[in-house]
């Protein structure tokens, strides 16, 4: 088990080793956009890591050609349907859609 800190918002959600952070947060109720059904295809559950990438899984193929095509990807982008908590260490993410009425 690892602890997700959602930021800005702050709630912490514990989650079991292979759970992406997506079905984390629906989980728990956290207000994130995911258009495609976590299929990688849309790019709208882009999330910021702030804490604790080393206790993620690695960028696959297919996530990085969909941040690719996404605008304001920084080196602590990630898809929150694709990337999985590998329960190694707690992880702080930031959502970047928080309180615009998604």
């Amino acid at each position: 088990m690892a602890t997700l800190t959602v930021m800005p918002m702050g709630k912490s959600i514990e989650v079991a080793e292979g759970t992406t952070i997506l079905a984390a947060l629906l989980g728990s109720e956290a207000p994130i956009a995911h258009k495609c059904e976590g299929q990688a295809k849309c790019g709208s559950c882009h999330i910021f890591v702030q804490e604790g990438r080393k206790g993620l899984s690695k960028i696959a193929r297919e996530e990085n050609e969909r941040l690719d095509s996404i605008v304001g990807v920084g080196s602590k982008s990630r898809l929150a349907c694709q990337t999985k908590v590998l329960g190694t260490e707690n992880v702080t993410i930031e959502l970047l859609g928080f309180g615009s009425g998604l």
